[in-house]
């Protein structure tokens, strides 16, 4: 398909065109049929379907139209291709950002295949509505279709939260949540799209359009989000670490997005209980966030409320910490 399509240099703008191009040329409606009568043609010899003036009328309707359905779909794909697939939907809808920003649909293309490629991308949902946010863009990746919306140019309404108590993924209930993607854009039309409540607060941190929700909609935290939100609140409380002149802050290892903020420093009181805390010599490799996800993923998730007073080995060298011994980097 690629090498069929140059003017489209997007892997996830071509591997949508194609798709398009099997419902054409690959439909039941279309070769099936065809494909249906040559074998036919075959496997009962004694029908004469091989001479047209000898078949009954109902064979040669069926053949008429299949025939007329494969003329049907290669004049479409032919209108589609003049002027380097100018008349195709998905280059239809590049063309209205094609813009001050960008000379023609293929630098939108490009565009959005540069950052399509880069590990820092938000994607979630099922292959046939797949949800992408990048840094610019927002996508919604159909069967047939590719939606696109400029992050500077649109908003985002939450419109409808819907409880499942079964989901093949946990044995807790899922809340499935409706967005609503509106772009100022004129030539962009409106788009939903529908993701895990527990991937929402991972789409607020990469999306940077605005985020409404509606007065009717409510958004049900998991307790992994109410701990994470504890969490912070109470390592804010503590007492910040210094680092040292001339030390660089590398990248958090767990997301690879953000600084590392946070070094353990042992700061409870001294006893004689053998899960005491441990003094960690690690320099500052973890942001707050992962810290936090990591401190609750060693938990009794039976008993939330001892979250905040347990204690968790190191990430990096198995030092027992309390929640007390996290602290920021100044």
């Amino acid at each position: 398909c690629i090498s069929c399509f140059p003017p489209f240099p997007c892997l996830l703008l071509v591997f949508s065109l194609c798709p398009c191009l099997s419902m054409c040329l690959f439909s039941p409606g279309f070769t099936l049929t065809l494909c249906y009568y040559m074998g036919m043609c075959i496997a009962a010899p004694e029908k004469n379907l091989g001479y047209i003036h000898q078949v009954s009328l109902f064979w040669r309707t069926f053949l008429l139209l299949s025939v007329c359905l494969q003329l049907a779909s290669w004049t479409l794909v032919i209108y589609w291709s003049r002027c380097q697939w100018h008349n195709h939907p998905i280059s239809q809808a590049l063309q209205a950002h094609a813009r001050s920003t960008h000379s023609s649909w293929g630098s939108v293309a490009t565009s959005i295949n540069t950052e399509f490629r880069r590990i820092d991308k938000f994607a979630t949902g099922a292959p046939g509505a797949r949800v992408i946010v990048t840094d610019s863009w927002v996508l919604k990746v159909t069967t047939y279709h590719i939606y696109m919306a400029l992050q500077s140019e649109c908003h985002v309404t939450v419109t409808d939260s819907r409880q499942h108590q079964l989901s093949p993924d946990s044995a807790s209930p899922t809340e499935i949540l409706t967005l609503r993607v509106d772009s100022i854009n004129p030539a962009v039309r409106p788009f939903n799209i529908q993701l895990n409540s527990t991937e929402y607060a991972e789409l607020r941190e990469k999306l940077r359009a605005p985020i409404r929700n509606s007065p009717n909609v409510v958004i049900h935290q998991t307790i992994s989000e109410l701990f994470l939100e504890t969490f912070k609140a109470q390592v804010d409380l503590n007492q910040p670490y210094t680092l040292p002149t001339g030390q660089e802050v590398e990248p958090c290892i767990g997301c690879m997005q953000i600084p590392a903020n946070t070094k353990l420093v042992r700061l409870c009181p001294t006893t004689d209980n053998e899960s005491e805390c441990q003094q960690c010599f690690c320099r500052p490799m973890w942001c707050l966030s992962c810290l936090g996800r990591w401190f609750a993923s060693r938990q009794d998730q039976q008993r939330p409320e001892t979250w905040l007073s347990s204690r968790v080995p190191c990430p990096t060298c198995r030092a027992k910490f309390c929640i007390l011994d996290i602290s920021l980097v100044q």
